[in-house]
């Protein structure tokens, strides 16, 4: 596995910073395991953090300029969609007493839920602000994006929705795999996209 690793590093061009995001993932997830998941609002942090750097790594491995909206973006929803599991954890912990976590007791639903509401505004507003943005309007030649929003909102207040009324935010792959309004708000923002820069 070892071997592999480094015959993977030796292609890449940039490896000494891959091997540095690699490390630093390690450390990270090895202080999650001993001490950070039991300290409320950072074990969410730290697994939002994960994928920021899985990212960074991935742009490294394939050679592609990682953008600041991409790597904000990856953040919000990681951390919007952690927060949205952790609120079923909470729930549980509220209707049993029965303790999926060991912070659960740190978190109550009110609090879950300004949270949420809160992440939700800060990434539709990113989003927003990426759409609009002179760097991606002069990139993809179009200024027309901000349309786009319509799904990335819909698709936002639909988790939203399955999370705090319906409470079926245990997992994100599940309810992408069988949500059907999802997936048409997935579906329509691609083609709204492809329409918008193709043609």
């Amino acid at each position: 596995m070892i071997s592999l690793l480094l015959a993977i590093l030796g292609t890449i061009d940039n490896h000494h910073y891959l091997l540095k995001i690699l490390c630093f993932y390690i450390i990270v997830n090895i202080a999650y395991c001993i001490k950070l998941k039991q300290i409320a609002i950072v074990d969410v942090f730290i697994i939002a953090i994960g994928f920021v750097l899985r990212i960074f790594a991935g742009g490294l491995v394939a050679n592609i300029y990682i953008s600041q909206w991409i790597v904000l973006m990856t953040f919000l929803l990681a951390l919007f969609l952690a927060f949205a599991k952790r609120r079923d954890d909470v729930v549980i912990y509220e209707d049993t007493g029965m303790k999926v976590r060991r912070n659960v007791n740190r978190y109550n639903l009110q609090f879950m839920n300004q949270a949420l509401a809160i992440i939700a505004s800060v990434t539709m507003v990113c989003y927003i602000m990426y759409t609009v943005s002179d760097e991606v309007i002069e990139r993809m030649h179009t200024s027309y994006l901000y349309v786009t929003s319509i799904f990335v909102l819909a698709g936002i207040m639909r988790y939203l929705q399955l999370t705090i009324v319906d409470v079926k935010s245990g997992s994100p792959t599940k309810i992408l795999m069988k949500d059907l309004f999802i997936q048409i708000c997935i579906l329509s923002w691609i083609l709204c996209f492809w329409v918008i820069i193709y043609f």
